[in-house]
Order: C-alpha cells, then sequence, then structure tokens
C-alpha cells in the first residue's frame, strides 16, 4: 500500500470518527456524565496522552512571549469550543450539530475578511449569506426540525462553537511556524484543562462512576483517545502526504457519516427542514470554497 492510500485511509478514518461522535457523545449526555464534565474528561486525557508521546517528537521549546496567544489560542480552540459543543450537542440532535459543523469554512472566511481585511467577491459574499440562512432555520426552528424544545438552543450553542473554532483556526497559524505542531497542541490543551475544569468539576462530583459499565465506558475513553488525540495524529499524516484541497474534501463526508449513523441507530431522522437547511450550507461552502484551493488547510473542523 502506498503513502497516499494510507494518507486516505486516514483522513477517511477522521471522517468516520467525527461521524461517531456525534451519537456516541449523545450516548453519554446528559445521563452518565453532564456535559461540562465530559469536557474535563475529554481534555485532561488528551493532554494526559501529549505529554506522554511529546518526548518522542522533537523538542521545541516556548517562548515566554508567546504564551498569551497560546492563551487566548485555548480560549477559542479548547475552552468556548469545547464547552458550547457538548452542551449544545446534549440539546440538538447528531444529524443538526453535524451539518452546523460545515459552517466553520464559512466563519474562516468570514472573520479572514474582518480580521485580515481580505476582500470578499460577490459570489464569496452570497455564499457566507446563504450559509447563515441555513444556520437560521436550523436555529429558529429547532423543534419543529426534531430536535426537542431546546434544540434551537443548542443548535446556536454549536454555531459558537464553529465561529469559535473558525477563529482558531485563523489564530494558530501566526504560531505554527515557530513550534512542531504536536507540542503546539500540547500546550494550547494543557492551558485549555485549566479554562475547562472549573466549569465542569462539579459535573464530574456527580457522576456515578460505580455504575458505569462497559457500554458507557468504552464510549467515554472512545471521545477522549479517538475523537482528540487519534484524530489528531491522522490529521497530521494526512495533511503531510496529501494535498490541501484533497484532505478539505473529507470534511463534508462528516455529516454523511453522522446522518448514516445516527439514523441506523435510530437516534435521529430526517425532515424537509433538517435537508433543506443542509442543502443551503453545503451550496453556501461550494459557492465561498470553490476557487481558493489554497485556503483549504484552513477548512478541517473539531468535535
Amino acid at each position: 500500500m502506498t503513502k497516499r492510500q494510507v494518507a486516505l485511509l486516514a483522513a477517511t478514518a477522521v471522517a468516520i470518527i467525527y461521524g461517531l461522535t456525534f451519537s456516541i457523545a449523545k450516548d453519554v449526555m446528559p445521563l452518565t456524565v453532564k456535559p461540562f464534565g465530559f469536557i474535563v474528561l475529554r481534555v485532561a486525557g488528551s493532554t494526559l496522552l501529549f505529554w506522554l508521546f511529546s518526548p518522542w517528537v522533537a523538542p521545541s521549546p516556548l517562548l515566554r512571549s508567546d504564551i498569551p496567544k497560546i492563551i487566548v489560542l485555548s480560549v477559542f480552540g479548547i475552552a468556548l469550543n469545547m464547552l458550547t459543543f457538548f452542551k449544545g450537542l446534549s440539546y440538538t440532535t447528531p444529524i443538526m450539530a453535524a451539518v452546523l459543523m460545515v459552517t466553520t469554512p464559512l466563519m474562516v472566511f468570514a472573520l479572514s475578511a474582518v480580521l485580515q481585511k481580505e476582500r470578499l467577491k460577490l459570489r464569496k459574499l452570497l455564499g457566507i449569506l446563504m450559509g447563515l440562512c441555513g444556520t437560521c432555520l436550523l436555529i429558529l426552528y429547532g423543534k419543529e426540525a426534531g430536535g426537542g424544545p431546546l434544540a434551537g438552543l443548542g443548535n446556536l450553542l454549536v454555531f459558537v462553537n464553529a465561529l469559535s473554532y473558525a477563529f482558531y483556526l485563523i489564530k494558530v497559524k501566526e504560531l505554527m511556524t515557530r513550534y512542531h505542531p504536536f507540542h503546539l497542541i500540547k500546550w494550547i490543551y494543557t492551558f485549555g484543562l485549566i479554562m475547562v475544569l472549573p466549569f465542569g468539576w462539579l459535573d464530574l462530583q456527580e457522576v456515578a462512576w460505580a455504575t458505569i459499565d462497559f457500554s458507557i465506558g468504552w464510549k467515554i475513553g472512545f471521545v477522549v483517545v479517538c475523537s482528540t488525540f487519534l484524530t489528531y495524529l491522522l490529521n497530521l499524516y494526512s495533511m503531510r502526504v496529501l494535498k490541501p484541497a484533497t484532505v478539505a474534501v473529507f470534511i463534508y463526508l462528516q455529516p454523511v457519516f453522522a446522518t448514516s449513523i445516527a439514523i441506523a441507530q435510530g437516534k435521529d431522522q430526517l425532515n424537509a427542514l433538517k435537508i433543506g437547511a443542509t442543502l443551503f450550507i453545503f451550496a453556501s461552502v461550494y459557492l465561498v470554497t470553490m476557487s481558493r484551493k489554497s485556503k483549504a488547510e484552513s477548512l478541517k473542523p473539531k468535535v
């Protein structure tokens, strides 16, 4: 098997893992572990793994002058990003959450236009507006889409998650040239753990650990190890072998896998509103990204 074939399998595995995460995390939250407590488990476990494996990666000493920037990245890439995602996912459905995550590329372009003074062509501006329309449909009519009474709030939180992560993607590129990505992520998670701990500490104390059986335990382990640490390693390998534009294509497989898995397990269902909002968002992503392949490496979303 060639390196390219392995890289394609790695990128596919990432999309499948992310698709599984939406349904698996719903099995844990909020009955077994509340969302913020689950975040602490995820960030703490991943931080531990990054530190354990860091001796096998070339050292990359942290400059004191970069600490404030890393703290900002931890806020938007870990704390705000994950807290809003898991809280939102506990309110909404796997399909709606997966579709909303695809708005991350739109937010990258929109924030780039604002923060970096990039000019937007009419087609791209139209694409962003279409994506926002699809997002608003899910937020305003979440209950009608079969997501329950708090689905609208859940969808709004997932959208805030996408917006937060888009900001993180723009800012993290400034430090990627000075540090090995593995060590940079290690420090971002370390500071992020300090930030999320106050939010989830009480939730962790409420967990009835003695009653957690294997069927729930492996799902917690899956989110901690596979959805965070393993996907990072697989993404890193695929990005080194494949062209960024090729890797970016796999973004759009995530809602497909998430939808298929959720429907197969009876945890969600499609209806006209979800399909309409999905078409709006996918069409908008196409309009925004079709001529900007050089930006494709910035479009990779995270659960």
